[in-house]
């Protein structure tokens, strides 16, 4: 029986991380509901070996049921029948199995069915789940939408869907369109209210939605007549049970193929605006859409993780010229280049996890009471790291996913191109992560005023007062070296005054301070556990170093000149 918690000990040390005292402190309010919930933890401890038992059942359930199930789905994939979508048969016996294992939900709150999880044990479940079947935790992990409603909907509103996605209802969120993809301020369904009916009515077309026959779907839809941008869309809840939406096709698409992605069309179709209009794109699109984004960097990580199962068992057995590939130095140097990426990745996306554990349940308890100005201040600080290095996680996470599923196709060779082994579509699923949520692009524009405001280089500098073993000693002074370079690179392109120019230079800046940021917390992984993380420090490190020079190399002698020549391409 294969377990992907329990053969992964790196998710244990990320679950086991220091700052997990505070965060179930703030999760369970000091353990308040010991006596109402017979599940509820008796104190830190309960919690955290609730976390593990928990994740250990979805390693179990990833490793012999989603993983078994991933080729059959990617081949069967779901069809399209009467305006429904009928799922593949895999498919089916996956999300049975984690509804009778209580797996939906589990980030919300007890009262209304939930595990009452953070964000670092569920992230866990994400990464577990997409190394099992990228597709699948697209629909898996859509039960997170139901945050959008604790955070904005009424009580009515969170009794009423919460509970049902807990007890194991999808969901999906209903944002693109044909003529609006990332600029969503562009969306034209409109949204209508019936004074007579005392409620709104949507009607339009969405494309390009992720499970979109899901059983509640959050929908950005124009409700302010005469508008044309942002400020003119509201987010409404609607309810598949009230009818009036057709799936018009499912996209025929490279990769994820058990995951659905629909075009949708909205006939006078009933729903519920939740919140406050006009906020649907400026204030609740943006928090679903960073809940959105750390979900994809785990994504992005569990597929990474696969492609380095793929490579390195492919590289023990092959065997070229009278030895193993794995002893052949290019060999082997590929995968170590996946495991590194892999590890940095991994250590950003459960830091940056962490960051929003402890801002979202300041955020909870000041609607409970009046935070202390520790709190306050503590707030500030988290929400901040996290806005900050979300782009970070996504975009520089998502982009190794890529080089890993590319170079364990590489280390497959010509077998590689086949389908009899999972890394043809480990490749082709591991595409769109860079793409889709925000593309790389996108999260450089979310990361690049955390360069040019000093954000970084401060961040920087606060991990490099932490301490490391002796050992890493010799790899921090490299890191140092790294972040000076960067904070001189941050100088040059910001001394010449020019928007163009940092618009230029953005995803060099972006890259730079990703890598140097890894490289400091894969340093302290490696100072609490040198066995899982002292060779990833050391590879990445020096593959990070080399980037960085390349990077600081080019900027030194940018000019506003040269661009006079990407304005010609």
């Amino acid at each position: 029986m294969a377990n992907f918690y329990t053969d992964s000990p790196e998710l244990k040390h990320y679950l086991n991380h220091p700052l997990m005292k505070r965060i179930v402190e703030l999760r369970e309010r000091d353990f308040a509901e010991k006596d109402q919930y017979p599940y509820a933890p008796q104190d830190h401890e309960d919690a955290m070996d609730n976390y593990d038992k928990v994740l250990e059942i979805i390693g179990e359930i990833c490793g012999d049921i989603i993983a078994a199930n991933a080729e059959g789905v990617d081949h069967e994939g779901p069809v399209c029948e009467n305006g429904r979508v009928r799922y593949a048969s895999g498919t089916d016996i996956n999300m049975d199995a984690c509804r009778k294992a209580g797996l939906m939900g589990m980030a919300m709150p007890r009262r209304f069915g939930g595990l009452n999880f953070p964000s670092v044990p569920y992230m866990i479940a994400a990464d577990m789940v997409s190394r099992a079947d990228a597709g699948f935790e697209n629909l898996w992990a859509l039960q997170d939408c139901a945050e959008t409603i604790y955070e904005f909907g009424s009580e009515e509103q969170k009794l009423h869907y919460i509970s049902r996605v807990c007890a194991g209802e999808t969901m999906s969120m209903d944002l693109t369109e044909p003529d609006a993809g990332s600029d969503l301020q562009s969306v034209q369904l409109k949204a209508t209210y019936s004074e007579a009916d005392g409620c709104w009515y949507l009607n339009g077309v969405k494309r390009f939605i992720t499970n979109g026959d899901s059983d509640i779907h959050l929908v950005l839809a124009r409700s302010e007549e005469g508008t044309k941008d942002g400020r003119g869309l509201s987010m409404f809840i609607y309810d598949k049970r009230n009818g009036g939406v057709t799936v018009r096709r499912i996209e025929n698409k490279m990769g994820i193929k058990g995951s659905p992605t629909c075009e949708l069309v909205y006939k006078n179709a009933k729903a519920e605006l939740c919140g406050e209009r006009r906020l649907g794109l400026i204030k609740y699109v943006m928090a679903l859409m960073n809940g959105a984004r750390l979900g994809i960097a785990a994504q992005a990580v569990g597929i990474s993780q696969a492609a380095y199962e793929e490579a390195l068992s492919y590289a023990r057995d092959r065997r070229q010229f009278g030895k193993a590939i794995i002893e052949l130095a290019p060999v082997a140097e590929m995968i170590s280049n996946i495991k590194a990426k892999l590890d940095a990745a991994r250590t950003i996306l459960y830091q940056t996890s962490r960051y929003v554990d402890i801002y979202k349940a300041l955020d909870d308890i000041s609607k409970e009471r009046k935070l202390t100005p520790e709190e306050r201040k503590e707030q500030k600080y988290y929400a901040k790291m996290a806005d900050a290095f979300t782009p970070l996680s996504k975009g520089l996470g998502s982009e190794f996913c890529n080089q890993n599923a590319y170079d364990c196709i590489q280390v497959h060779g010509g077998s590689g191109f086949m389908k009899d082994y999972a890394c043809e579509r480990i490749y082709r699923d591991a595409r769109i992560t860079s793409i889709y949520e925000g593309t790389t692009q996108l999260q450089v524009v979310a990361a690049i005023r955390y360069a040019t405001s000093g954000f970084y280089t401060n961040a920087m500098k606060e991990f490099a007062q932490w301490e490391v073993s002796p050992e890493m000693a010799p790899l921090k002074a490299r890191l140092d070296a790294m972040a000076a370079r960067y904070e001189e690179a941050v100088a040059t392109v910001t001394g010449h005054e020019s928007q163009e120019l940092i618009d230029l230079a953005a995803r060099r800046l972006v890259e730079m301070a990703g890598y140097i940021i890894m490289g400091y917390l894969l340093l302290q992984d490696a100072t609490a556990n040198a066995e899982l993380f002292a060779t990833s420090a050391n590879v990445f490190v020096r593959w990070a170093e080399a980037e960085v020079d390349k990077h600081a190399g080019y900027i030194s002698r940018i000019t506003v000149d040269e661009l006079a020549y990407y304005r010609k391409a």
